[in-house]
């Protein structure tokens, strides 16, 4: 659990600026999330991994001024790791709320990242904070905590190259708003990357001629292309100083695949884009 809060509203303007999380919108998606936050509808967030669904929420968080929750989902989290369990401490039983409780306490934005990842009786349990209930129920404390208006679920999953993923029930996915992200246009993921890595326009061109080349291969071929996020990292280690053919073999192909041959053929691709080792 990562537990974030954004600056006091009543410190200066210029602390603000600061301390904005750097995000370039893609659409509407920021008109449309704060619309869902102020009519209190849950919103689902998918996308390919690295398109900037986790810095959007960041984003969102430090816009509306709420703490931010982030869990991230994995297949073994079960309801108690949300809600929270009695442990001992000092030869004492004590509660610990987990995130999820926490959340809805402090009236903060819980952010369940990779939502498909555990099992559906654990995703369950998000239903009565999804609808005109809003609540949560402790069942282990005899407890129902009522979501103050401030509180918000935002959830998350993965599309890859091929559109699949988990499946998430349709009596989930019926309760939230849908807001899909893709990677960023040309010109937009340009400004991205001279802006997170301080890289040259030639080294930026380059990288994102190399990131359609592998966003233009047959379906199947890989199981999610090279995304903005990889894009920064190589642009950062050209920038340090690496060979760009380096950069790119550690930051991309190393990390797409692990098979030999589809690794060779994207380095074939690296070397096409940069001619100079």
């Amino acid at each position: 659990m990562t537990i974030e809060f954004p600056i006091a509203a009543t410190q200066t303007e210029r602390l603000l600026n600061l301390n904005r999380p750097y995000y370039e919108p893609t659409g509407q998606e920021i008109d449309l999330y704060q619309a869902a936050y102020e009519h209190q509808i849950p919103v689902l967030l998918k996308g390919p991994t690295g398109c900037g669904k986790t810095r959007f929420i960041h984003f969102m968080a430090w816009k509306l001024k709420r703490p931010l929750v982030t869990v991230n989902c994995h297949d073994h989290l079960t309801a108690s790791d949300l809600v929270g369990r009695h442990i001992t401490q000092h030869d004492q039983t004590v509660w610990i709320d987990g995130p999820l409780a926490h959340a809805v306490r402090i009236g903060a934005i819980c952010y369940l990242d990779e939502v498909v990842e555990p099992r559906k009786d654990t995703t369950l349990l998000i239903h009565s904070l999804t609808d005109d209930r809003r609540t949560l129920s402790i069942e282990k404390r005899g407890e129902v905590l009522h979501a103050p208006i401030d509180f918000h679920l935002t959830v998350s999953y993965t599309l890859d190259d091929q559109g699949s993923h988990k499946v998430l029930r349709q009596s989930t996915r019926q309760r939230f708003i849908a807001i899909e992200l893709d990677y960023p246009n040309e010109h937009l993921e340009s400004k991205i990357i001279k802006k997170e890595s301080g890289a040259s326009d030639k080294t930026i061109a380059q990288l994102i001629t190399l990131a359609q080349l592998t966003r233009q291969l047959p379906p199947q071929t890989l199981e999610a292309s090279a995304s903005t996020r990889l894009l920064v990292h190589a642009a950062k280690l050209i920038h340090r100083g690496m060979a760009p053919r380096q950069a790119c073999h550690s930051a991309i192909a190393q990390v797409l695949t692990d098979e030999a041959s589809l690794r060779n053929r994207l380095d074939e691709l690296i070397a096409s884009v940069f001619k100079n080792p």
